[in-house]
């Protein structure tokens, strides 16, 4: 790996950074506070009558769309931007490419804004026809996922003007990390795209008369899947290519690292069936190819497990740690970043488990549509990504704006809350989903629920009342940092080295064969089965807006 340490960026780029990263954390702010009126709701505890949001279900909807699509995305692109930036040692092929996506997302994000606060798009994060929306919310999200394809442009040809100036080296791995992100993620937004522009959008503008939830349905979760990789994978760059210079160590081993990240994107994209276990139209059997394939996901997630905590072990062993597990004392912990990053990942493999549950058909029948799958992705997208971009704008912040970080004590204690926090919910929501309890649904006004339910509905709102302390504390310590930090100039850019120089085969430093096979299997496992429903479509049904 180059290495790539004393690279200053241009005062543009930590400008656009820093904006991209203002945008996603003000949107955080936002949902955590909903999230909060969510919690009490369910306890029985209606504080949405004290705002000027409609119902819950507009909240509802805000709160998914605010947490798991803006913040993740505006974040992503920032530290992206970052990441290919510093590691390749150059700018961006176009600055004002940068410039104009940045201000096409953000002028896709105001008309989403609109749309959501003024009770006009309350169809919740996943968008299901019938519910209809005002046609700015879908034009809104278009241009945001534009924007990231985009960044990806930007970043392709950024790489092609590296690798003209560097034949025969390594692309280096934070860049190359960042490639294998945006590749997957530009295949994955086919299905979303098509769904918008070809039927949304005309539905939502009285162009078409109708529309067929489950064609739209089925694009929609060939996107849904992978976007899950496309929050996960940026946290993957801190975790193999960040986290272990953190911990004092270095990567355990380059060629597996690679090999992760390549492949998530042939094994991310055909999965979406899974998610369609009790959806008529569609066969058994590319339900079941599905559930394979994402099995087989499976595979690379394992081996980050194997090695980011390889790598992190070789932090404590060179701090003087000794023993089979006395080494993890010796890790700096009172680091706030490395912290935060670590219980991450402690709360993500339960994520893990309770997504093979939601994977196996005949288990998922236990769990489908209950609050078990919030109690999943709360685990993933809520701690897993939520928490480590938490942890790397302890650093990227202080970096950018050339103060140390305000607070460490604080930031200990944030990082501490919102584990806590996040394994208090996330077990109330997985324990009243195994007793039935539906999702997506007010449950402190349901007539229907049962007195054994209301202990897990309390679990989820202390739970979400610990996080909302966490999410408190977070933004007090970036704002002291912005304000009140020490000036700084010599803030470190945590970059790991390999532990060893080995060699990489020219497979796991081109994406090429990746992609084609990628192809490949998303059009047999989904080529077929699309055609069928397209070929039995009867887009017949209006669109619905009963909130």
């Amino acid at each position: 790996m180059a290495v790539t340490g004393g690279y200053q960026l241009q005062r543009g780029d930590k400008r656009l950074i820093l904006a991209y990263i203002f945008i996603a954390l003000a949107h955080l702010a936002v949902g955590i506070l909903l999230g909060f009126m969510q919690g009490m709701q369910h306890a029985g505890i209606d504080l949405y009558k004290y705002t000027f949001l409609a119902h819950y279900y507009q909240g509802l909807s805000i709160h998914g769309v605010y947490n798991a699509l803006v913040f993740t995305t505006f974040f992503i692109a920032g530290f992206l931007h970052f990441a290919m930036t510093y590691s390749l040692k150059r700018p961006m092929h176009s600055t004002k490419l940068s410039w104009f996506t940045f201000w096409l997302m953000t002028a896709g994000l105001i008309m989403v804004d609109w749309a959501l606060l003024t009770n006009r798009a309350s169809v919740l994060y996943t968008s299901y026809a019938p519910l209809q929306a005002h046609p700015a919310y879908y034009i809104g999200l278009v241009l945001v996922v534009v924007g990231t394809l985009l960044l990806l442009a930007n970043c392709l040809l950024t790489y092609l003007g590296w690798r003209r100036d560097h034949p025969g080296q390594k692309t280096p791995l934070p860049a190359f990390g960042v490639l294998a992100t945006l590749i997957m993620w530009g295949m994955a937004s086919v299905g979303i795209a098509v769904q918008f522009i070809f039927l949304l959008i005309p539905w939502s503008l009285g162009l078409t008369d109708g529309v067929d939830p489950l064609v739209s349905r089925t694009l929609f979760w060939f996107t849904g899947h992978p976007l899950v990789y496309f929050w996960l994978l940026p946290v993957y760059i801190s975790w193999y290519f960040m986290l272990p210079k953190q911990a004092g160590g270095k990567l355990f081993s380059e060629p597996l690292a690679r090999l992760a990240f390549l492949l998530f994107i042939p094994l991310s994209l055909p999965v979406g069936f899974h998610h369609q276990f009790l959806d008529p139209g569609v066969s058994t059997g590319y339900k079941a190819v599905h559930a394979f394939i994402t099995f087989g996901v499976f595979m690379p997630s394992m081996l980050t497990a194997f090695t980011v905590l390889a790598s992190i072990e070789s932090g404590g062993r060179a701090r003087g740690g000794k023993g089979r597990l006395a080494w993890i004392k010796s890790l700096p912990w009172n680091d706030p970043s490395f912290t935060a990053q670590v219980l991450a990942m402690l709360l993500f493999a339960l994520g893990g488990i309770s997504g093979l549950v939601n994977a196996s058909f005949t288990v998922n029948l236990v769990v489908h549509n209950t609050m078990f799958v919030p109690g999943h992705f709360h685990l993933t997208v809520g701690t897993a990504t939520a928490m480590t971009f938490m942890a790397v704008a302890y650093w990227l912040v202080p970096y950018l704006a050339k103060r140390k970080l305000w607070g460490r004590r604080v930031a200990l204690v944030q990082s501490a809350l919102w584990f806590i926090g996040m394994a208090i919910m996330s077990r109330g929501m997985s324990w009243a989903g195994l007793m039935g309890v539906p999702r997506r649904t007010a449950l402190g006004s349901a007539p229907y629920v049962l007195p054994e339910w209301l202990t897990a509905f309390n679990w989820m709102a202390v739970g979400g009342a610990v996080l909302t302390i966490s999410g408190l504390l977070f933004f007090v310590v970036l704002i002291m940092t912005v304000l009140r930090g020490q000036r700084a100039e010599d803030i470190e850019v945590p970059l790991a080295e390999p532990l060893q120089e080995e060699t990489i085969p020219w497979y796991l430093d081109r994406f090429r064969p990746w992609v084609i096979g990628a192809a490949v299997l998303v059009l047999m496992a989904y080529g077929p089965a699309i055609a069928q429903l397209v070929s039995i479509s009867n887009p017949a049904s209006p669109g619905f807006m009963p909130y």
